[in-house]
């Protein structure tokens, strides 16, 4: 007997304790409203008198509504930010300018790196340009049986007797047609003074006069300074003569090992950076390519021309205002107005008024066919850029290395953006095949 006694009070002490850890949990989740089927609650079975008035006879009270229960807040996830007042925008603006304030620290100090380095910087520019020049001549004669070697070799020295030839050129026709030009200068004006004088101006010429005599003065006594700096570069010739030859050697072993350097540089990364480092660079230097060789087209067009139409004119310094001409071409839409605006000043000085307006006028035109036609079928659409970002990069390329700076900032704008639209191809690509790069 008493063994089962026993066994009765730890019978009931564990249902007792079933039953609590039910109401706990019952509890935690806020659930009051009674199953379907269930008991009803120990206290409305005993305890409460409203609950048991219906067994007395008496009238049936209505149940108090319970009171609701407001609801435990929403656990935050391991490791989220606690909520913020900062306003969205706010942080996003915030978090992009931190960077760009970086972004702007590092190309600050690499551009004040490349002015230390200025003498370096700008022959390996040229370098770059020149060998995107040369290189489909190289690779011509490669396939026309030469070795890798010796075709380097005939295309360097090509282009360096090109450049003395022009060189001496300019200088003869200078040395030869400035009395000329001084001599031309004197007969214009002296037709401008009588031509203001007579009907129906009736104008003093003295100040004219004055300023006719000054013009020709100077150009009689600094004679040897543009011989000497302007046009044949006397000085200048020795002050490059470093950067000349640096831009040479490197073009030379750009264009006999270009492959290997790039591969070399690209050799310690990883598969798919490296696929994507070969296409990028791949567009980025056919862009240049085409870039060099539609504008040094285009320069030589207009190069002929304004050669062509100062023959004609019978105008002084031809060969000069030509070669100025091709070399002004280099830097779009701002090169070409330089020159033709100099060309304007020497005609009018040597032949009137009447050339000069003819010499616009062709200029205007050449102009034109040049926005129309020359570079979309020359240059192409691979490396076309809109005016206004054309102005804009040749601004600030002006601003931050002078003329090297107005000369390189087109090509590079292009070789930029070609290479990030090739990247954006592929990435287009890939993810369209399903992330499986095609090789």
């Amino acid at each position: 007997m008493g063994r089962a006694a026993r066994r009765a009070v730890n019978g009931l002490a564990g249902v007792a304790a079933m039953a609590g850890i039910r109401v706990g949990k019952a509890a935690a989740n806020g659930s009051a409203a009674p199953r379907a089927g269930a008991a009803p609650a120990p206290d409305a079975q005993a305890g409460d008198p409203q609950a048991a008035a219906p067994r007395a006879g008496l009238p049936p009270v209505p149940p108090r509504a319970a009171a609701p229960r407001a609801a435990p807040p929403a656990a935050a996830p391991p490791g989220a930010a606690p909520p913020s007042d900062v306003p969205r925008w706010l942080r996003t603006s915030a978090a992009w300018s931190w960077r760009l304030l970086l972004l702007a620290i590092v190309l600050y100090v690499a551009a004040r790196v490349a002015a230390l380095l200025y003498v370096v910087v700008v022959p390996c520019a040229g370098a770059i340009l020149l060998t995107a020049l040369l290189q489909p001549l190289t690779a011509r004669l490669r396939r026309a049986g030469l070795r890798p070697l010796a075709a380097t070799w005939c295309t360097v020295l090509l282009a360096i007797i090109l450049l003395a030839g022009a060189v001496v050129l300019v200088a003869t026709r200078v040395r030869a047609e400035y009395p000329s030009l001084v001599t031309q200068v004197k007969h214009t004006t002296a037709q401008v003074q009588s031509w203001l004088a007579g009907p129906p101006f009736h104008l003093r010429t003295g100040n004219l006069q004055r300023l006719s005599d000054s013009m020709v003065k100077y150009l009689s006594q600094h004679k040897s300074l543009v011989e000497g700096t302007v046009v044949t570069g006397g000085r200048i010739v020795v002050e490059i003569l470093a950067g000349v030859v640096l831009m040479f050697f490197v073009s030379f072993f750009l264009i006999k090992d270009g492959d290997r350097i790039w591969a070399w540089l690209t050799g310690r990364l990883a598969a798919e950076r490296k696929r994507r480092a070969d296409l990028a660079g791949g567009a980025a230097w056919q862009a240049v390519v085409y870039y060099v060789r539609g504008t040094v087209a285009v320069a030589a067009i207009h190069s002929v021309v304004m050669g062509v139409t100062l023959t004609i004119m019978g105008a002084p310094l031809v060969a000069p205002l030509a070669l100025f001409m091709f070399l002004a071409a280099f830097v779009p839409l701002v090169g070409v107005l330089v020159a033709g605006g100099l060309a304007i000043l020497v005609v009018l000085a040597a032949k009137g008024w009447v050339y000069a307006l003819v010499l616009l006028g062709i200029l205007i035109v050449m102009n034109q066919l040049e926005g129309h036609l020359l570079q979309p079928q020359v240059v192409g659409k691979m490396v076309r850029l809109h005016p206004l970002a054309v102005i804009l990069v040749l601004a600030v390329g002006g601003v931050v290395a002078g003329i090297a700076g107005a000369v390189v900032a087109v090509p590079i704008t292009a070789a930029v953006t070609r290479a990030a639209r090739a990247l954006d191809d592929d990435d287009d690509h890939t993810a369209g095949s399903g992330g499986v790069p095609s090789g």
